[in-house]
């Protein structure tokens, strides 16, 4: 049949959203929140904007292409803004693993505390080398899995709750 939207009711989205940002990006008040996600799509509408804003989180908004001038544009954002909290898509993780580490450990990611993944199941090689590489084997990875219907997370690991496994969303 033809497309259809999806509708998502206010207050219960607008609940939803702040609930699971809160506590599946483990969100603190001191935190620097940075979602990639296009403000367009479904990740930008709750994990950018809505989410983030009615927890009162500061969050840091990017336009533009994240490896240019180089792939370690984003690591020089995250030094810059003192980011902590960095949600983005497997795809670009495996970008940017593609182009080499020398990119990410020439800035620093002492900030960061919590990693998320979201968009498509992350491998496990791209999950090690972004828990391993950019977030230095310190930084829990929040891999959401959920769809544009729910509006929100469905099944993610909370960040330090337990143990760790490559491309788990359930730990």
């Amino acid at each position: 049949g033809k497309p259809k939207g999806v509708l998502h009711t206010t207050g219960g989205y607008m609940v939803y959203t702040a609930t699971t940002f809160k506590y599946a990006l483990d969100y603190k008040p001191s935190d620097v929140y940075w979602c990639t996600a296009d403000c367009g799509w479904i990740t930008g509408h709750s994990y950018v904007t809505y989410g983030p804003l009615l927890n009162g989180a500061t969050c840091l908004l990017f336009e533009g292409v994240p490896t240019y001038p180089d792939a370690g544009r984003c690591w020089e954002i995250v030094d810059k803004y003192k980011v902590t909290i960095f949600y983005t898509a497997p795809t670009l993780v495996r970008s940017l693993m593609r182009a080499g580490d020398g990119f990410v450990t020439r800035y620093s990611r002492k900030s960061l505390r919590v990693l998320g993944s979201v968009g498509e199941p992350i491998n496990p090689s791209a999950w090690r080398w972004f828990f391993n590489v950019v977030g230095e084997s310190r930084c829990p990875i929040s891999d959401t899995w959920w769809q544009t219907e729910t509006g929100g997370f469905m099944i993610t690991p909370l960040p330090g709750a337990w143990p760790q496994k490559p491309a788990c969303h359930c730990g």
